[in-house]
């Protein structure tokens, strides 16, 4: 599974509706309104690279209200669970 990472800019009369909008695209798992350089963020994942495009140009970038989007991809998934199990490797209690 190929996760990206989407930050989104929109118009601010359309922000909400365009985060209502980007959440219905398939592929599209979860939005963020946000702070910062961009207005959205969008966690986007697809089996193949390929299926970014359609997800990401053609669905996502077309979305009345949504000015740029800028896109990165993860290469490797941390969380706080592996985190913990690789700074405990060769602990001892």
């Amino acid at each position: 599974m190929i996760t990206a990472i989407v930050s989104i800019n929109a118009r601010s009369d359309r922000i909400p509706e365009a985060a209502q909008e980007i959440t219905a695209v398939p592929g599209v798992e979860q939005v963020y309104s946000v702070t910062g350089d961009a207005d959205l963020i969008a966690i986007v994942r697809v089996r193949e690279h390929e299926d970014l495009a359609g997800v990401i140009a053609d669905r996502i970038s077309k979305i009345d209200g949504v000015v740029d989007t800028s896109t990165n991809i993860a290469f490797r998934t941390y969380s706080s669970d592996d985190l913990d199990v690789a700074f405990d490797l060769g602990a001892v209690d």
